[in-house]
């Protein structure tokens, strides 16, 4: 795997490769952006690329770093992974002792943590002091979905790098190729994940087209002219509460494009527009008002649930106010 293997963060590369060619590659950087673009696989790229044995901009993924670096053996190689929702003082304490060592085989240790948001206030003094008196041969990289959840001073001492969400045409293409998909399925998949290819590809895992085909049938055999016959929908939800997530990020997207197509009447951007004979149908029946209402109470439901909020209770008020 190398910078090739990476799509739609091109311009992230180009400056992590213009630091690699000016030698002046800073102690510490920070990846972050939406989860599932990239992050992760880029640092491990870099990382291989800084001690591939070639020593070109890039890693040659044949000699026996980049070897070892893949098999996730390489001693000046380690990744920090959060076991929970919290990276504790100890593994911050581990990584300290580990980056009083010269590097084993080469001319760097390259340290990365993956959710570096999730240190705690503890864990996060502490990874600062690391930080102010970094080893001359170690290199941290950082990933974190939610930046601002760390210091302050932790991330003026390091140097950021977004990863925006891949354009969708792109996103479609790799999961054509790589789960050798129907165009029109990878694009849906591309469209609903919001550009993070890691989404894109957990939805293929977790049967998404046909957990979204259930919503959107279970909301069109509905009767907009008796409200009560939309409770009949709560029980679809079940009871799991990142299902009923799954579900209402549909329900979003669905109203969503109910709203883009009665504004525009354009198919091109519709995220469902395999379905464009109900969504057409749709647009008919309800008032942009009413649309732009609906999708205002299915996020106030989804972020009520987010917090966890009474399931049963939340998805009854959603259904009513969607009835109205």
């Amino acid at each position: 795997m190398s910078f090739s293997d990476i799509y739609g963060q091109d311009k992230q590369i180009a400056v992590l490769k213009n630091a690699m060619e000016r030698g002046r590659v800073p102690h510490a950087y920070l990846f972050h952006g939406t989860r599932g673009v990239g992050k992760r696989k880029t640092a491990k790229v870099f990382a291989k690329a800084l001690i591939c044995s070639k020593e070109n901009l890039d890693s040659c993924d044949r000699c026996a770093s980049c070897t070892k670096i893949d098999h996730g053996n390489h001693p000046d190689v380690i990744t920090i992974i959060p076991k929970g929702n919290v990276i504790k003082i100890d593994v911050i304490k581990d990584l300290r002792r580990q980056m009083k060592f010269r590097p084993f085989e080469g001319g760097r240790r390259v340290f990365i943590i993956v959710d570096a948001d999730k240190m705690n206030s503890v864990s996060a003094n502490s990874f600062l002091k690391t930080l102010e008196e970094p080893s001359p041969s170690s290199i941290l990289i950082l990933t974190a979905s939610n930046p601002h959840l760390l210091p302050a001073t932790i991330l003026s001492r390091c140097q950021q790098l977004r990863f925006n969400p891949i354009q969708v045409d792109t996103a479609a293409l790799f999961l054509e190729k790589k789960l050798s998909i129907n165009t029109e399925s990878a694009y849906l998949l591309a469209s609903s994940s919001g550009g993070s290819i890691g989404k894109a590809l957990e939805m293929s895992e977790n049967s998404y087209l046909t957990f979204r085909n259930e919503v959107i049938e279970s909301v069109n055999t509905l009767n907009f002219k008796d409200p009560l016959k939309f409770l009949s929908l709560v029980d679809n939800f079940g009871k799991d509460g990142e299902d009923i997530l799954g579900k209402l990020e549909i329900l979003r997207s669905w109203y969503r494009d109910i709203l883009v197509y009665k504004e525009t009447g354009e198919m091109k951007s519709l995220i469902h527009r395999d379905r464009i004979e109900i969504i057409r149908d749709f647009a008919g029946k309800i008032s942009g008002l009413n649309i732009l209402k609906s999708i205002k109470t299915i996020n106030r439901a989804y972020g009520a649930i987010e917090q966890n909020a009474n399931k049963p209770l939340m998805l009854e008020w959603m259904m009513f106010k969607l009835a109205e």
